[in-house]
């Protein structure tokens, strides 16, 4: 499980980005990360494995403060996928392999090659396996750094906006792969999402930001037409449509 308590982060110029950050996050469970732009989001993600340290608070995996480990330990224990990715000349299977980095110590182990073809087998990579990722599509592109990322065999992963600038079918395909990958590895998923209904058709809980603090957090209950208009300063209904809640904007 991953615990966050009394988390605050904030640049000497600008003041507080995030105050008093406090959740949880089930194994097996995907929470989604939800508010304006600025509000705070890839920031949060960030400090959470110590991309950017923040002032005060732990972040707890099975009781241990991950903040105070070492970047190899945390790189053992989160994986985090980036807004971006950038294609090189390397390969799909090499680019997966680089998540075994944290174990690696003078050369890859028969072990490491074998966790990144499970992987790749799992993921239906077997066919991109030998392409240049600068070559790959968004959406594959995609799909081969959360390969990478389930390469370091995390207890969290954390995903920042991993489907902003797909086509409708790739952000379907990565999001159903994303709630696959947290219920049959029983990790704890933390998504930072801009499209509210993606995040209602595959998402477990939800955490609203504003104004640098929590404003809200819960399951599909937290997710009213109130809670978003006061975040979005929007007005929207959320209504049912086939045992599906949907967000529609009324502005």
């Amino acid at each position: 499980m991953l615990k966050i308590d009394a988390l605050e982060f904030g640049y000497r110029a600008g003041g507080k980005i995030l105050d008093d950050i406090k959740f949880d996050v089930s194994n097996g469970e995907c929470v989604a990360i939800l508010g304006n732009n600025g509000a705070g989001k890839s920031t949060m993600l960030k400090c959470l494995n110590k991309i950017i340290s923040p002032q005060r608070g732990r972040v707890v995996i099975d009781d241990v403060d991950i903040l105070k480990l070492n970047r190899l330990e945390i790189a053992k224990n989160t994986a985090y996928v980036a807004q971006k990715n950038e294609g090189n000349q390397i390969t799909v299977f090499d680019a997966i392999l680089l998540g075994r980095k944290p174990y690696i110590k003078l050369a890859p182990k028969k072990e490491d090659f074998d966790i990144v073809e499970n992987i790749i087998a799992s993921l239906n990579l077997e066919t991109l396996s030998l392409r240049y990722i600068d070559e790959l599509s968004g959406g594959e592109l995609q799909k081969v750094m959360i390969a990478r990322a389930l390469a370091q065999e995390p207890k969290v992963l954390l995903l920042d906006e991993p489907t902003s600038s797909l086509d409708l079918k790739n952000q379907l395909e990565v999001l159903k792969l994303i709630q696959n990958i947290t219920k049959e590895k029983q990790i704890a998923v933390v998504i930072v999402i801009h499209d509210l209904n993606m995040a209602l058709r595959y998402c477990d809980r939800f955490l609203f930001l504003k104004d640098n603090a929590i404003y809200c957090y819960g399951d599909v209950d937290v997710m009213t037409s109130e809670n978003i208009g006061a975040v979005y300063q929007v007005s929207v209904a959320v209504e049912k449509y086939k045992n599906q809640r949907i967000v529609i904007p009324l502005a």
